[in-house]
């Protein structure tokens, strides 16, 4: 039994995914009232980012890494995105029992 071998994925196959996934990020952040999903899909939307940034890359300069170093560069900005958007959710968890997004109006008065 022999393996068929596929084509090799072009550049569009790529940016297809990466559009799809930033639509659902986009999707979730727009109608989520739980904030750890609304976090969840801001990740989602950079790793999207990401992910057309370095396809991109190794299409227009196939030798060159600076895609994937600047792809770094958004997983660093990312993870701190996370820590510091968790640390604010544990702390409206503490004061207000909820993690729903309209409990941000009760800090307001």
């Amino acid at each position: 039994m022999s393996v068929a071998v596929t084509p090799e994925i072009g550049l569009s196959t790529y940016l297809v995914l990466a559009s799809i996934l930033f639509g659902l990020g986009f999707m979730g952040v727009a109608t989520g009232r739980h904030l750890m999903r609304t976090l969840m899909c801001v990740e989602l939307m950079l790793n999207a980012v990401n992910l057309a940034l370095v396809a991109i890359n190794n299409t227009v300069n196939p030798g060159d890494l600076s895609g994937q170093v600047f792809a770094i560069f958004v997983l660093t900005v990312s993870a701190a995105e996370a820590a510091v958007g968790i640390a604010i959710v544990i702390a409206l968890f503490k004061n207000t029992g909820s993690v729903d997004a309209d409990a941000f109006k009760e800090l307001k008065g």
